[in-house]
């Protein structure tokens, strides 16, 4: 999965905003926490759910059932937006 290339992201601060550029159904702005603009920026290559929990293991101090859960859950939202190609 990857992110669509009809959306982009921009980083402000600490906060990264993703944009759908393109003519996609979500006509807003996503504001991320910096956990997920982790698994955003991983979603910029081609990879997959198992991939983004391993990197954020490496990275993160925390249970990797709460990671998985955290990825899945942003993953999700993602999805629902029509932000991944998947």
């Amino acid at each position: 999965m990857k992110l669509k290339d009809s959306f982009i992201t921009q980083d402000i601060d600490d906060t990264q905003f993703l944009v759908p550029v393109g003519a996609e159904a979500f006509s807003g702005v996503v504001r991320s926490n910096k956990t997920a603009a982790f698994i955003v920026n991983c979603l910029k290559e081609d990879t997959t759910e198992e991939r983004i929990v391993d990197a954020m293991c490496l990275k993160y101090d925390a249970p990797r059932e709460r990671i998985a859960a955290d990825v899945r859950e942003v993953l999700q939202k993602l999805h629902t937006i029509g932000a991944l190609d998947e």
